[in-house]
């Protein structure tokens, strides 16, 4: 079965998405019904106002709420076929309702609105395996000129528990070597690192700098 909270994570609900889906807005919260046929259950999807996400399956001539999916020790031809129902629906509204929100810090989502604001391009999250990592490329040459990722910070040789977001953009060669100084300029991560450095968006940098550097790498993007 899956596990719920791990599907949707660093995702955030549409509302006009829900809507044509099917959900309805009831207190606050937004629900979706769905009869399993085969299993004459009827699961209820609830999506409250903070986002979380809960599901319920009852039995519509009873009430009684069908508990066995849940229970990992629990096997056969019909737990299997709820717990299958169960987990298609909620992939299937996790991706056709829900939108990715991994970078979620102020100073992020200043960039993230400066490069809409600018060159009117939005993150590409290219890569399913990989739903931290998110791209902007030109509309002219689709050449990637930035890119967000959220990282733990030892892959930048910074101490810390918790991941950190950073941008990845490109610079020319010959003036790299004299703007990397491991402190606010790190190598580009995950990039070719004669064209790329990183910066953390914990706000080292200072924004009015950082959208230079950005104008910088998209005009770079050309070829």
């Amino acid at each position: 079965m899956l596990e719920t909270a791990a599907l949707f994570q660093h995702k955030k609900a549409n509302a006009d998405k829900l809507k044509a889906f099917g959900f309805r807005h009831q207190n606050g919260a937004y629900v979706y019904e769905h009869p399993l046929t085969e299993a004459q259950l009827l699961m209820t999807v609830t999506i409250d106002a903070d986002g979380m996400v809960t599901t319920c399956i009852r039995d519509p001539e009873s009430g009684d709420e069908y508990l066995l999916h849940r229970l990992a020790e629990t096997a056969g031809p019909f737990v299997g076929m709820v717990r299958s129902a169960h987990d298609e629906l909620l992939e299937k509204i996790a991706q056709q309702c829900f939108e990715p929100d991994v970078f979620r810090s102020t100073y992020a989502q200043k960039v993230i609105d400066y490069i809409d604001a600018t060159y009117h391009d939005q993150l590409e999250f290219l890569w399913p395996k990989f739903p931290h990592n998110a791209v902007w490329r030109r509309q002219d040459t689709h050449k990637w000129y930035g890119a967000l990722l959220l990282v733990h910070p030892s892959k930048l040789g910074l101490d810390g528990t918790d991941d950190i977001e950073i941008i990845d953009l490109r610079m020319e060669p010959g003036k790299l070597a004299e703007l990397l100084d491991n402190q606010k300029y790190f190598p580009g991560y995950h990039m070719n690192k004669k064209h790329w450095y990183t910066v953390c968006l914990n706000g080292i940098v200072p924004l009015d700098e950082l959208f230079l550097r950005i104008d910088e790498s998209y005009l770079l993007a050309v070829k």
